[in-house]
C-alpha cells in the first residue's frame, strides 16, 4: 500500500519504548509503524527522535486579569506551542456570577476561533459557582460538552474555596463522571502572611517566597487530597513545586487515593535564590513560587521515579511593563514557556541523565493526554491521530525573545541554549512546522471534547 505520508529512518519514541521503524500516515490518522513502508510523500528522520505531539494540559492564553489580558493570543500561544512540538493544548474557561457554564464555554470557544494546534478547556468552579446548589447542577452538562475536568482554587480572593465547598464541588465533579484539577495553596493564611509582610514594609519580590511557605502549599495537598478520598473524585494537581507537596502526593496513593501530579519547567530549573531576589525578581513571581536547588533535585527524582505524572507549562505571560509594579503583591503571576517546554526537559533530563527518552515522551506526550481524557492523543500507534514531531536531538537553539514565538517581551529562560530541538510537526497529518518554521493556518486546531476513562 502507498501511503499519504511516510517518516522514514527515525528512532520512534513512545511512553513505553522505542523502536527504528518508518511511520505511515494516511489522512489524520496513523495507518501503519513498519520497514520499508511506502508513500507519496516522504519525510527523512535519520538521525532523529519521531515522538508523539507533545500535550501541554496547563496554559492560560488571552486570559482576563484585574483588567488585564495575558500577553499570549490564542493564536500566538499556539503557534509558539506548535514551535515547540505541542500540537494540543489544555486552556480555561471562567464563568461569570451569573453566566451558565455552557454560555461560557461557547464564548471561550469564540475567542478560541484561530487556534493553531487542538486545544481542550478545564471549567473553572469559582467561588459563587461552588456556592449555589443551581450553579453546581450545572456540572454533568459541562462534562457531556467535553469538558472532563474542572479547576478548584485553595487560594485567591473570588476563586477559593472553603474545605465544605471544596468538597461540594468535588462531590458534584465526581457524580458527572470527571475529574479536579487544583491549585492548592493555603489561600487564607497566605493572605495574612502577605498583609504582615507589606505592614513590616516588605515590597520585594523575595516576599512573595517568603510569604508562601512550601508547608502551606503541601498541607493544602493533604486536605485536598482527603477530600477527594471522600467524594471518590480523581484529583489532579497543578505546578507541584517543592519536596513536601510531593510527599503528601506519595503518601495520598498510598492511603488509596486516586491523586495525580505535575511540574513546570520553572521549578525545575529557576530557584527563588537566583531569580526572585535580584533585579529582575518580579519577572519571576508565579504561584506557587520558585523554591530552592534541593526542591528542584527532589521534583526531577519524583518526575523519574513515577511520584509526579505530568510536565506542563502553566503559561501564563505577562510584558515586562505589566509585570513592574509597586510591591509583590500587585504583580500579576506566571511566566512564559509554553515553547521550550519539550527542549528544555529533553536537555536537563535526557540529556543530562535524569530521564530515559520513553520517560521524557511519557511525562511530556502520553501521560497528560491519557490522564485528561484526549482521545486519540500522545502515542505512536494505527489509529491515533498523526500528531508527530520529529526531534532533532543535536539541534542547538538559543533560548531568546528573538528567537521564540512567544508575545511576551522576556523569557524566564533568556540565553539558555538547549540541545535538541522539533524540526518538523504535524498536526493530524499535517505539517504545520517545517525546518522549524511554522507553515500551518490559523483556525487549524480544533476543540477536542474530553471524557475520561
Amino acid at each position: 500500500m502507498t501511503y499519504d505520508i511516510v517518516i522514514q529512518g527515525g528512532l520512534i519514541v513512545n511512553g513505553d519504548g522505542a523502536v527504528e521503524a518508518d511511520l505511515a500516515i494516511q489522512g489524520e490518522t496513523i495507518a501503519a509503524i513498519g520497514l520499508d513502508l511506502s508513500g507519496r510523500r516522504t519525510i527523512d528522520a535519520a538521525g532523529c527522535y519521531v515522538i508523539p505531539g507533545g500535550v501541554d494540559p496547563h496554559v492560560h492564553l488571552q486570559m482576563p486579569l484585574a483588567g488585564r489580558v495575558s500577553t499570549d493570543s490564542f493564536l500566538t500561544g499556539t503557534v509558539a506551542a506548535a514551535c515547540g512540538g505541542t500540537t494540543t493544548v489544555i486552556d480555561f474557561v471562567t464563568p461569570q456570577p451569573e453566566q451558565p457554564m455552557l454560555e461560557a464555554l461557547t464564548r471561550r470557544q469564540a475567542e478560541a476561533a484561530e487556534v493553531a494546534v487542538d486545544y481542550g478547556l478545564h471549567m473553572t468552579i469559582p467561588t459563587w459557582h461552588a456556592a449555589a446548589e443551581e450553579r453546581l447542577a450545572q456540572v454533568p452538562a459541562a462534562v457531556e460538552a467535553g469538558c472532563a475536568t474542572f479547576k478548584l482554587y485553595q487560594a485567591y480572593a473570588g476563586m477559593m474555596l472553603d474545605d465544605v465547598s471544596l468538597l461540594r464541588a468535588l462531590l458534584a465533579v465526581a457524580q458527572a463522571g470527571g475529574g479536579v484539577v487544583l491549585h492548592s495553596e493555603t489561600g487564607p493564611v497566605l493572605d495574612f502572611l502577605r498583609a504582615q509582610a507589606l505592614a513590616e514594609g516588605h515590597t520585594s519580590p523575595i516576599w512573595h517566597a517568603h510569604t508562601r511557605p512550601a508547608r502551606l502549599e503541601a498541607t493544602a495537598v493533604h486536605r485536598a487530597a482527603e477530600l477527594a478520598y471522600q467524594a471518590h473524585c480523581p484529583l489532579y494537581v497543578f505546578h507541584v513545586g517543592c519536596a513536601e507537596a510531593v510527599a503528601e502526593i506519595v503518601a495520598a496513593r498510598l492511603r488509596g487515593v486516586e491523586i495525580y501530579g505535575e511540574s513546570c519547567p520553572h521549578y525545575l530549573l529557576l530557584s527563588a535564590e537566583e531569580h526572585l531576589d535580584g533585579p529582575e525578581g518580579h519577572l519571576f513571581v508565579c504561584a506557587p513560587p520558585l523554591r530552592s536547588h534541593e526542591d528542584q533535585d527532589a521534583l526531577w527524582q519524583a518526575l523519574a521515579d513515577g511520584d509526579l505524572d505530568v510536565v506542563s507549562t502553566d503559561h501564563c505571560p505577562w510584558t515586562r511593563a505589566e509585570k513592574t509594579q509597586p510591591d509583590f503583591t500587585q504583580i500579576p503571576g506566571g511566566l512564559p514557556g509554553i515553547e521550550a517546554r519539550l527542549s528544555l526537559i529533553h536537555h536537563f533530563g535526557v540529556a543530562e541523565g535524569r530521564l530515559s527518552l520513553s520517560r521524557w515522551v511519557a511525562l511530556c506526550c502520553t501521560n497528560p493526554a491519557h490522564l485528561m481524557g484526549l482521545p486519540g492523543k500522545g502515542v505512536l500507534a494505527p489509529g491515533y491521530d498523526a500528531d508527530v514531531v520529529i526531534f532533532d536531538p543535536e539541534r542547538e537553539k538559543t533560548l531568546g525573545v528573538d528567537s521564540l514565538h512567544e508575545a511576551a517581551d522576556w523569557t524566564p529562560y533568556q540565553d539558555i541554549t538547549v540541545q535538541g530541538w522539533p524540526r518538523t510537526v504535524l498536526l493530524r497529518g499535517q505539517v504545520i512546522v517545517e525546518d522549524e518554521a511554522y507553515v500551518g493556518q490559523p483556525g487549524q486546531g480544533r476543540f477536542i471534547a474530553r471524557h475520561l476513562d
